[in-house]
């Protein structure tokens, strides 16, 4: 994990403090990927991205667009929750680039009365593995999920996502 936060280059002043954030968390947690070891826990998501731009949904509780992810199930890698929530909320298939998992941001946000555990959340660029799918969340989840040009989902997106969608159409490869 600290190779991968290392390796990373901030896009902008909220993601360095988020990654110092996450640096020092990492220090104090005993268990950082476990959600019930303590109110701050890392967190895995994804940026989906595809010929039609991004995908990104309603989250049910918070009512903002987002992209998919969430909690860590035992002995899961942050990235490998990334694709696995991002089926389980969209019913998309996704794969992460040829190369292997690409972290493209890190953010850190809770600790709010709408959401009061603190989500150390590193967030990973994947494709969908069938480019002309579309989503079909299943019951109980939002089934608010479309498509969104780039300009579409900088607008709608909160703003702890909007350096993801920055560096995350920088890192698509040319032949996508």
């Amino acid at each position: 994990m600290r190779a991968l936060l290392a390796a990373h280059e901030a896009v902008d002043e909220r993601e360095r403090a988020s990654i110092a954030r996450v640096r020092v968390e990492l220090d104090r947690l005993d268990a950082p990927f476990d959600e019930h070891a303590d109110p701050t826990h890392v967190t895995g998501s994804a940026v989906v991205v595809g010929p039609r731009g991004v995908l990104l949904h309603r989250h049910r509780k918070l009512r903002i667009w987002m992209q998919p992810g969430g909690h860590l199930d035992a002995g899961e890698q942050p990235w490998d929750a990334a694709v696995r929530e991002t089926a389980e909320e969209t019913g998309l298939a996704v794969a992460h680039p040829a190369g292997g998992p690409q972290l493209v941001h890190v953010d850190v946000h809770g600790g709010t009365p709408r959401l009061p555990h603190v989500h150390l959340d590193l967030r990973f660029l994947v494709f969908p593995s069938d480019d002309d799918d579309e989503p079909r969340p299943p019951p109980g989840e939002s089934q608010e999920v479309r498509w969104c040009s780039w300009a579409e989902a900088h607008d709608l997106a909160d703003e702890s996502l909007r350096g993801a969608l920055v560096v995350s159409r920088r890192s698509l490869p040319l032949d996508r």
